[in-house]
């Protein structure tokens, strides 16, 4: 049995924003938020029963078109490990009722690739927010303010006085 030591997830949450964090040189990285549009790699795994494999196809397509994608593309070491995702996903969807312990480890694995707010911590990522395009919904939704003429504030004073 382990002895000492930290674990995964023991202990408080790391806060990025803390002195400590600074000292240790911990930060998040960013993600992007609108998603990655790289160029997506070939499924890793071996084929399998073909209505499975069509389901887990459009999954790792899914997949590569979030944020966390643009991480896994930098890490191909990880690809073989989406690629289980997929196909367990596709086989939990297949299966009504699956048992148990296939949900739990499909959330193991959404944890472990970063699918999950915990997940994303664990790597080190963070989303980034896109500021500038709530600036741009904001501007957009709001309804124009009518153009008026200007208030003459100043009058020419007459010098009777």
């Amino acid at each position: 049995m382990a002895r000492g030591g930290a674990r995964n997830r023991s202990g408080p949450q790391v806060d990025p924003q803390s002195g400590r964090s600074d000292r240790r040189g911990f930060s998040l990285s960013a993600l992007p938020s609108e998603g990655f549009a790289g160029e997506i790699p070939v499924f890793p795994l071996p084929a399998i029963d073909s209505e499975i494999g069509s389901r887990e196809a459009e999954i790792w397509v899914e997949i590569w078109h979030t944020p966390q994608a643009a991480a896994w593309a930098r890490e191909s070491w990880r690809w073989s490990v989406l690629g289980e995702y997929c196909r367990l996903k596709a086989t939990v969807e297949a299966e009504p009722g699956a048992n148990a312990a296939l949900v739990t480890q499909l959330h193991r694995y959404r944890d472990q690739i970063g699918l999950t707010p915990a997940g994303l911590r664990e790597n080190g990522w963070a989303i980034a927010t896109d500021e500038l395009e709530s600036k741009r919904a904001e501007k957009e939704s709001e309804p124009e303010a009518p153009r008026t003429a200007p208030v003459r504030r100043l009058r020419v004073a007459n010098g009777d006085g």
